[in-house]
């Protein structure tokens, strides 16, 4: 989901990579959760976001969306899902003590917060969100890489890029579409995103993946020859 804001309007206008130093670091959100409350269906989840959330829970797609995890909802046109606020407006995995149950796997959004991403068409870099941490005044610098915590940083980059590209295009695709009157597909497009992007696995073979290495290269390696498949099955249409 796009946002239509400059960069004045949510950061100082400095943007930061993988080795800068910068000042984000929450120590450790001590006696905090806000940003954990009341985000609505905000949290958008991507899908590396479900295939963490499935491998540390031990739940299908299906089985997420049965417990309330998670839910779906339209976003420009496609249907994705987002993180389930609870009863008490709190997202669905803090526990009692407001802490996150899924910290080692948990969504990127939430992985990269404070910071956020600004594309270009070279890729994209990080800035601070301005006024979104009640911390924000106590916040400690902290390496750029270090802080989003993510394993084999330089395919997730490519990943995050390449996935980015490609909901533009579905979302430039689906308005050509629209446009040319061919409107009665779209709602095909958008099952077909989730059904090969979400609801189906991401392994290689049909062993029992033990180790988070296996399962994150497997995903790595599938989704990128998905998303080019994707590519070629959704140009076809006119």
């Amino acid at each position: 989901m796009l946002r239509e804001v400059t960069m004045e309007d949510i950061s100082d206008g400095r943007t930061y990579e993988l080795n800068d130093m910068v000042k984000c670091d929450t120590g450790d959100c001590k006696d905090c959760h806000k940003c954990c409350m009341g985000m609505g269906n905000s949290i958008i989840l991507d899908p590396i976001d479900i295939v963490r959330l499935k491998n540390t829970l031990g739940f299908s797609f299906e089985e997420l969306l049965k417990m309330n995890y998670i839910e779906l909802n339209m976003v420009d046109g496609l249907i994705l899902p987002n993180i389930k606020m609870n009863e008490s407006d709190m997202c669905s995995f803090l526990d009692e003590n407001g802490r996150c149950s899924v910290h080692k796997d948990r969504p990127g959004i939430c992985r990269i917060f404070p910071l956020g991403r600004v594309y270009d068409d070279k890729g994209f870099k990080y800035f601070v969100q301005k006024g979104e941490c009640i911390k924000e005044a106590n916040l400690i610098k902290i390496k750029v890489k270090k802080w989003i915590d993510t394993e084999q940083v330089s395919q997730n980059q490519e990943y995050i890029m390449r996935w980015h590209s490609f909901i533009r295009y579905i979302g430039d695709r689906m308005l050509k579409l629209r446009s040319s009157g061919r409107g009665e597909i779209l709602n095909d497009i958008a099952m077909y995103v989730l059904n090969e992007f979400y609801v189906k696995d991401f392994t290689l073979t049909d062993r029992v993946v033990e180790e988070k290495q296996d399962y994150i290269n497997d995903f790595y390696v599938v989704i990128f020859d998905r998303i080019d498949e994707a590519y070629k099955s959704i140009d076809t249409l006119n």
